[in-house]
């Protein structure tokens, strides 16, 4: 397991990805624990990016829960209807949003963040058991490099 990361001092995102996944990649082979693993890919993608805001939020009695994360205290349910994590978990795609301000229902779990992108992550059955969360204090933060690159780690997760 590695202890260190070897983030490319760039600031082309698209680089950082691929230098980022494999090293994830590596960082949970063989680990059997989802939890250990997941905490890990938010510490991994917090330090590489400096994202506000880097969680999970899992399925549970059909609600999603907050997971592991990184960043400032975070809402600790959200229901499958509601805001960015429930819009992506109910229609199973990735949602980029530039400004979350303009997102109808958005949830406002800390008014620092300001853009943010979830991705639904399914099991080898296809069922979506979760969602990775990662919020900017930036507006118009992410691009499709950001989704791109966030739904490779989210294939890793499925691959557990």
């Amino acid at each position: 397991m590695a202890e260190t990361l070897f983030i490319p001092q760039t600031a082309d995102r698209k680089a950082v990805y691929e230098s980022l996944v494999p090293q994830i990649a590596a960082l949970i082979e063989g680990e059997p624990d989802l939890i250990a693993n997941l905490a890990n890919i938010a510490a991994a993608l917090k330090e590489a990016f400096g994202f506000f805001w880097v969680g999970f939020y899992l399925s549970k009695a059909n609600q999603l829960v907050l997971g592991p994360f990184q960043g400032p205290i975070a809402c600790t349910r959200i229901a499958f209807d509601k805001g960015v994590c429930g819009a992506a978990y109910t229609r199973r795609e990735t949602i980029l949003v530039p400004d979350v301000d303009q997102f109808p229902g958005h949830i406002a779990c800390c008014s620092a963040s300001k853009s943010e992108v979830v991705v639904p992550i399914v099991n080898r059955t296809g069922e979506v058991i979760m969602v990775l969360d990662v919020d900017s204090d930036q507006l118009n933060d992410f691009t499709e490099v950001d989704v791109q690159g966030l739904e490779q780690i989210a294939a890793l997760i499925t691959a557990l």
